[in-house]
Parts: C-alpha cells; structure tokens; sequence
C-alpha cells in the first residue's frame, strides 16, 4: 500500500558528528514490511487473520447512518452472523463445539473493531461474560443446562454485576439473594434503588437471561457475592418481579442496548446458583473449596480477568487503525510553500506533524507487543498449563496495568490522529470520530482505570498483594514498609551518572551516556523502584495510628500509589517491545525498530523530566539533550519509514473504511500540480503580484 502516498526527498544529516546514521543512510534502510506484519500478529496469527477476512464483509460493519434504535438491531442480526461463521465457540470445551482456544478466542474477538466496535462489545457480553460466567463459575450440570443456548444466541444474556451505586467496588453490591429453605429456592432482591443493576449490554431489549450477581445469605449469614443464573424475559416481556429502563442514548456504542434491571423478590432454584466456588446444600449448609471470604471473592472475579485482557487488545487495533488513516493521510497531504520550486510540503515533513504522529506510533508497537505477552499470560492460565494462585494474581496485575495504559492512549491517539486530519477527520466517513466516541468507556468499564491502578499499586509494594483487598490502612502499611524498604534509589547507579559524569555541548556525546537499552531501562526501573520506595516511606508509621488517621494517611498518599502504578505500566509496555527486538532478524527492520523503541523510551522519559531533574536522575543538560535527540535524531530517521510501520499492520481498505486513507488525496495533489504545470507551459499563468517589483528593483 506504500505506493498511495508521497515519499519524502532524502534530508541532509543536520551536521551531526559522523558516526552518527545520517537521514541518507536511514532512507536507504529497507523494513520487511511483511514479515514485520506477522510478527506483529503474535501468536494467534491465524485466528486474527480468519476474524479479519470475515470482518471484510459489509454485512458486519457499522451503517453510520443508522439511528440507535436500526442500529440496535443490526448489530443483533450481525451477532448470528458470528454464530453461523462459527466464531464465537473458539474459547468453549470440545463437548460444545469449541477449540478450548482461549488465547484464539481473544485475538479473534478482538479484530471485531474494524468492523464496528458496538459488535466487538455485544459479542463480549455474550460470549466473554455471560457466557464465559457459566463456563467458569458453574459446574458441569450448568455447562449442560444453559452453556448451548448461550453460545447459539438462542438465550440473549446479560452480565448483571455493576450496580448504580457500586461500579468497580463489586464486593460492596446492594443485591442480595437469600435462600429459603422451605422452598428449596433463592429469592433475588434489590432492596433499594442504588442496588439496581446498572448499564448492562443485552438488558434494555434482547437479553432473556442474565448472570446476576447478588450477596448469598444462607442461614442468617452473607458469604459474599456470588453469581445466579436468572431468567428475566419471555416473549411477552419481564417475567414477574424483573424490571427495568433502557439507559437510552450513550456517547457511543449505540448499536449494544444497554439497560437497568432490578429484582423484587425474584425466585430461582437453588441449582441456579453457578457453585464452582460456593455451594449450598439443600438444607442450606454452605461449603466453600475457598476458606477465606476474600480470596474466595477475588478468585471469582478473576476468573472474569478476560474482559480486560479484551479490552487492551482492542485499544491496540483501534490504534493501530487510527494511525494507519493518520500517518498515510499524513504522507500525501500537502499545505504550504516551503519557499522553493517543490511545491507545498507534505505534512508528515513538518517536525511538528512528526511530533504529533510518531511517538504515538512508537506507544502503539508497544502496546501490541506487550499484548500479545499478557494473550499468552492468560491463555497459559485458563488452558490450565499455569494456573496456581501467583499465576491469577500476575495475570489480574498485568491486565490491570496493560488495560490502563493502552485504552487511555488509545483515547489520545484517536483524537490526536483526528486533529491530523483536520477537517477530514471530523467526517464521519473517516471514522476515527465515531472510534474515538465509541472507546471513550474503555477506560471506566471492566474497571475504572484509576481503580485498576491501585490496584495494581498495592501489588507493587508487596508480595502478599491478596491480604490487600481486606486489609485496613494500618496493615498494608505495615506490608509496605516490611517488604519495599528504602531500595533503589542508592542502589540503581543512575545518582552517581547524574552527579559524576560531565556534561558535554554536544548533543551526541551528552545523550550517550542514556542512550543504550541498559540505560532506558535503569531510568524506567528506578524510577518506578524509587517512587515505591517513597511511597513506604511515607506509609511507614501508620500502622501505630488509629484505624480513622491511619485511613486518612493513606488516602493522602494515594495518588502517589497510582503514579507509581502508571511508571510501572509504562516500563512493562517498555520491557515488552525491548524483548520483541530480540526477535526481529531482519537488520534493517531491526534498527529501524530499535529507533522506534528508543522513541517511545526518550518520550516516556522526556513527558516525566520533572521526576528526573527533582530526584537527580538526570542533569538540566542531558535532559535538554534527551528532547533534541528526539527532534533531531530520532524523527528525522523515523520520518522515511512512518508509511511501512503502518501498513506492516496489515489493515486492508476494507476494514479501514476511510477515504482520507486511500489513494484519493495523492490523486487530487497530482492533479493540482498538473494543473499548475499546464498552465504555465502555456503561458497564461498570472504573474504574481510580488514578481514584477522584484524584477523592477533588479532593473
């Protein structure tokens, strides 16, 4: 697809010292552009191709034109499509006509943005969370009993966890569902209006069941949330004591009919509670595999993880797409003279255009190669080939910490591309405004991002992150400070780099010193080590505080849990695309990637050099010189090859979908030029006004 769009002349080397890679040498550096493409596919290669072939088909894709209301519907009619395509069986056990593929399953799902997110996300809650609740929280008389309507779309299914009241704070939902003894059932009940289940797909009209879950009482004691497989709909509408609202026009993913449901005293039997990890017998005894009530509840939740492990991967293709319109759009749009007889300047030639563009390609490659290790994370757990407690926990962090950083950047690239696009990025036709409208909730739902951070924070300072959830403030501080210490800071070597080595004028000697892969990540590392490390400190007396002060401590302290849960975020993002070098044969493609990750490092550094210079990690003038590397360096070099690091994510025309992307905007320059060049061999071309009072002056 290279050929749509115009190279730019090879630049001159802006009198760097000579050892460095002059812009010529760049230009004539080649990227295997396909075998670039296959590493990028991951594992899962095959699956993603199949999904995307499908996903070329126009009966899959979004009709912009279409109201909520048509869109709705299609969307379902497209969910039987995937069924009839066999593509939603994938993760499910041979018995029901899967593969037990569930690393496949998520690659293949994933894919399912280019064709209109609303059905990525609908199919996610049939098949990613009703679905996979019955699989992974019920036994095998549930997998029989509900598991074949569910995968047939013959049952419609909600995922009845979020309350209005409580969003990620699931362990404190309203809900209840208490058994009744004489009756052999357990009543289902939202006992007040911030207890009803809130913006739920599949609930506002097609749903017919949903997994809910509720706190379980049996004999006068609450054991937790638990979840219940509960009819709420016939063809004649609410079964008794079900109702609800349709939550009606959203800022985007109108094509999923999200809903309320509440429950007045709704009875199901007792075999309806989904019991892998808590049963209660017919005289209401309650047993549990799981002793403690809190990992009981964490062990449930994580079986869920996949939600988020979804949504990273598909903030990684909404990237990937929204850079891939950006950067070809980029490389063949022309504005402005730039003073001789070329002509107007393509855009992706201005640095700031670059600035704009390439880094944000740098964080894409990163989240796709950090993805596709947290895609074999989970599918090392759920196959069962690593599945103890510590394998749980790690993947629960890594999709946490990965989820945060990829959909928030996704949100900045897609606004950024559209803005690149001026004014044909605000057309509808060149999507990147309904994808940015559409990914908004990514980064609040399967878990707030800020949540999720400290979440992943708390787990960062200690070993025993589990003893976390139901720790008070007195006792994780007394982890913290018993398992973090004072470390790092003195122990990293990057204070004396600071003090000790000279600065030098010259740019190229100056970044030397932080240049290397070593570096970038002892920078990255220490900083996340000594932000811990501060944090303890801190936290360090309040165990010997009173519960209320001890509380009131920690919560001053916790936005610098979640910092310190970003950096680290952003150095396993750093880590994943160091490791995917390693694997690239090909030299040139190698060097080329390799500037791609010194990029998305010096700008990870360089967006927190107030860290750097106030904790003496980095001097005034290496820092300055950490930006002009980027600017006069790292862009220039990149600039030849922006259009082979897009395509090589091998999105065809069909499932881009936007004009601005296509071969459209070089054809209306060429003929621009041609025009120009016409009317000049025949000699009726204007005079410009300046022209004539230069040539009198030379008179």
């Amino acid at each position: 697809m290279t050929d749509l769009v115009d190279r730019p002349a090879a630049a001159d080397a802006n009198g760097f010292e000579n050892t460095e890679t002059s812009a010529i040498e760049t230009s004539a550096l080649n990227v295997d552009v396909a075998a670039l493409g296959e590493q990028l596919l991951g594992r899962w290669a095959d699956a993603r191709r199949r999904s995307r072939e499908f996903m070329k088909d126009p009966a899959m894709w979004r009709d912009p034109a279409l109201g909520m209301d048509e869109h709705r519907e299609r969307v379902l009619g497209q969910l039987k499509l995937l069924v009839e395509n066999g593509s939603v069986h994938r993760a499910f056990p041979k018995k029901f006509g899967g593969d037990d593929d569930h690393g496949g399953f998520l690659a293949a799902f994933e894919e399912i943005v280019t064709a209109d997110p609303s059905l990525q996300i609908k199919s996610g809650v049939q098949w990613g969370l009703f679905a996979s609740a019955i699989l992974h929280l019920g036994t095998e008389s549930h997998h029989e009993r509900f598991l074949p309507a569910a995968l047939s779309l013959e049952v419609p299914g909600a995922f009845a966890m979020t309350e209005t009241g409580h969003g990620s704070d699931v362990a404190s939902i309203g809900t209840t569902a208490t058994y009744d003894e004489a009756a052999d059932e357990f009543v289902i009940h939202t006992p007040f209006r911030a207890a009803w289940k809130d913006y739920l797909g599949n609930a506002a009209l097609h749903g017919t069941a949903a997994v809910v879950f509720a706190q379980l009482i049996t004999k006068g004691v609450n054991h937790g949330v638990h979840a219940f497989y509960v009819p709420i709909r016939d063809e004649n509408g609410f079964l008794p004591g079900v109702g609800g609202e349709d939550d009606g026009l959203k800022g985007g993913l109108n094509g999923i009919d999200n809903g309320r449901l509440h429950f007045t005293h709704v009875r199901v039997p007792r075999t309806n509670l989904l019991d892998r990890y808590g049963h209660v017998a017919e005289g209401g005894q309650y047993t549990s595999p799981i002793e403690s009530p809190g990992r009981r509840f964490f062990t449930m939740i994580g079986t869920l993880v996949q939600g988020r492990v979804s949504l990273d991967g598909a903030s990684v293709v909404a990237s990937k797409m929204a850079l891939m319109i950006a950067v070809r759009y980029a490389a063949a749009r022309r504005q402005f003279a730039d003073g001789t007889d070329r002509g107007e300047v393509t855009l992706l030639d201005y640095q700031r255009h670059q600035r704009r563009l390439l880094p944000r390609l740098a964080a894409t490659y990163a989240m796709s190669f950090a993805h596709e290790t947290l895609l074999e994370k989970f599918h090392a757990v759920f196959s069962g080939a690593d599945d103890t407690d510590d394998d749980r926990q790690e993947l629960e962090t890594l999709a946490a910490a990965l989820k945060t950083f990829s959909t928030w950047k996704a949100l900045d690239i897609l606004q950024e591309s559209r803005e690149a696009c001026g004014g044909s990025g605000f057309l509808a036709e060149n999507r990147l405004t309904g994808l940015r409208a559409d990914f908004d909730i990514y980064v609040t739902f399967e878990g707030d991002n800020n949540v999720l951070l400290q979440l992943v924070g708390k787990r960062l300072m200690s070993d025993y992150a589990r003893r976390f959830a139901k720790a008070d403030a007195g006792a994780l501080a007394s982890l913290v400070a018993g398992q973090v210490g004072d470390v790092a800071i003195n122990r990293s070597g990057l204070r004396a780099l600071a003090q000790k080595v000279a600065d030098f004028g010259s740019t190229a000697r100056s970044i030397g010193y932080v240049r290397g892969t070593d570096a970038q990540r002892q920078l990255l590392t220490d900083r996340v080590e000594s932000m811990v490390a501060e944090l303890a400190g801190h936290l360090r007396e309040v165990g010997k505080l009173p519960a209320e002060e001890a509380a009131a401590l920690f919560n001053r302290h916790q936005n610098d849990l979640i910092t310190a849960a970003r950096a680290h975020s952003e150095l396993l993002e750093w880590e994943a695309f160091t490791e995917a070098l390693d694997e690239v044969t090909d030299a040139d493609t190698k060097q080329v990637l390799t500037w791609l990750r010194d990029l998305f490092g010096f700008t990870l550094i360089e967006d927190n050099l107030d860290w750097y210079l106030l904790h003496g990690r980095l001097s005034a003038p290496r820092a300055r010189a950490i930006t002009d590397y980027i600017d006069d360096r790292l862009l220039p070099r990149l600039r030849p090859h922006a259009v082979d690091l897009v395509d090589a994510f091998g999105y065809e025309p069909e499932h881009l979908r936007a004009p601005n992307a296509t071969s459209a905007e070089r054809e209306r320059q060429e003929e621009a030029r041609a025009y120009y060049r016409d009317l000049e061999a025949t000699g009726l071309a204007p005079v410009m006004e300046k022209a004539p009072k230069k040539a009198s002056k030379k008179g």
